[in-house]
């Protein structure tokens, strides 16, 4: 009698967790596998910006010009730390390359496919849990300094209509009806309507978590020290021994490139430090998901405290969180919003996997059977977990999706021009 099919799924991030879900609904034996608690990483500490509209890139055209700036500023949303510039720089001429137009405009048609339902695919994961208003309507209000009208035409805004994206131009006064919290030095915002927001999006996680053991899932506590493909299926070193698994799901975020790397896999994956602060004693409530439009900060009032979230710091794996970066938040945070000046704050830092195209890699892994990528999405892992666990699940119960993977190709940087 053979063994048992059975898939592992390599981190326990939001990802991870939405993929073991699909393969468990559909009676696939699954194990999740994270040295941590699941969905305590980089799942639990962004913005819980949900937005089926999320299609403008990292990289644009004419981004380079704002890149020395946002560098030079110690408060700006750009750090990179010396060290590691040599390292940097080729993943740095890919992104500038992926900021032409044509390609923008392919990648906007790869984001939409991840994001057009991910409002609708939480509130299905969620259904049932007795958690569902974890996930609550939102608009995304991105302020403005500037007193000019948002401009419903410009380039990144074609893009969101193109969409389906609802957008409206508020000036100051409508503004502070919206969002009184924030600081009179924003004059005008631009409303994108139709999204959703997270109250807590590690309880999210630790929620469906729970889901997918009530579904037969397991959840293993290890390290993932390595992969090894033998003649009938793949071992999965541990730090408490090894785990056999027939297909394996890469989910492992900053980490995959490291586990792949011993199969001669090279992947360009950055890991980008990302930053928020959460104000427990908050004397002021957000009503929304806001950006700074100028500084990159987003706020939103969660469950137990308002969190401003922001900051892209390159310096790799192995850099420590920088308190100063930290502090550079708060003081954009307060900006925001002048009633948190005497707040006090507490601070989380984590890693984000981003590929120079702004898309994760999605996918087989070729002359690797059974090895499949779902990792790299960079700022957007919350928003595209649903969507990427059921392709993901798919793909490992050998079935063909129905949509075009190529851009996701894990090995797409290797015939790029």
């Amino acid at each position: 009698m053979s063994a048992p099919q059975i898939t592992a799924v390599i981190g326990g991030g939001i990802v991870g967790i939405c993929t073991a879900i699909a393969l468990a609904e559909r009676g696939t034996p699954v194990r999740l596998i994270d040295r941590d608690a699941p969905g305590q990483g980089a799942s639990m500490g962004n913005a819980g910006v949900i937005s089926p509209f999320s299609v403008v890139p990292q990289s644009l055209p004419g981004l380079w010009r704002d890149i020395p700036r946002w560098v030079l500023d110690p408060s700006g949303p750009v750090h990179l730390r010396p060290r590691h510039i040599p390292r940097f720089l080729p993943w740095a001429l890919r992104f500038l390359r992926a900021g032409q137009r044509d390609r923008v405009h392919a990648t906007a048609a790869a984001m939409h496919a991840l994001n057009h339902d991910n409002v609708t695919l939480y509130r299905q994961l969620l259904e049932g849990t007795g958690h569902e208003d974890l996930v609550q309507d939102s608009f995304y209000v991105m302020a403005s300094r500037s007193a000019a009208p948002a401009r419903l035409d410009s380039f990144t805004n074609q893009l969101r209509r193109k969409y389906g994206a609802e957008l409206e131009a508020v000036d100051a006064a409508a503004l502070r009806g919206l969002e009184p919290a924030l600081s009179p030095a924003f004059k005008s915002a631009l409303l994108i309507k139709g999204q959703a927001r997270a109250l807590s999006p590690g309880r999210i996680c630790v929620v469906l978590a729970d889901k997918l053991r009530g579904l037969g899932g397991e959840v293993v506590c290890a390290k993932v020290t390595g992969l090894l493909r033998t003649d009938e299926d793949w071992q999965i070193n541990t730090d408490t021994g090894p785990i056999r698994a027939t297909n394996v799901v890469l989910a492992a975020g900053a980490w995959s490139a490291r586990l792949l790397a011993p199969l001669g896999i090279d992947v360009p994956l950055e890991a980008e430090r990302g930053y928020h602060l959460a104000f427990p004693d908050a004397p002021v409530t957000l009503n929304n998901s806001v950006m700074d439009a100028d500084m990159k900060l987003v706020a939103s009032s969660m469950e137990g405290a308002l969190r401003a979230a922001g900051t892209a710091e390159f310096g790799g794996l192995e850099t420590e969180a920088s308190p100063a970066r930290a502090e550079a938040l708060a003081k954009v945070a307060r900006q925001l919003c002048p009633d948190l000046a005497e707040a006090r704050y507490e601070t989380w830092s984590g890693l984000r996997p981003s590929f120079p195209d702004s898309l994760p890699a999605i996918g087989p892994i070729k002359g690797q059977p059974g090895l499949i990528a779902a990792f790299g999405h960079s700022h957007w892992g919350f928003m595209m977990g649903p969507k990427t666990g059921r392709l993901a699940a798919s793909l490992a119960m050998g079935e063909q999706p129905n949509i075009d993977l190529s851009p996701y190709d894990p090995t797409r940087f290797q015939h790029a021009t």
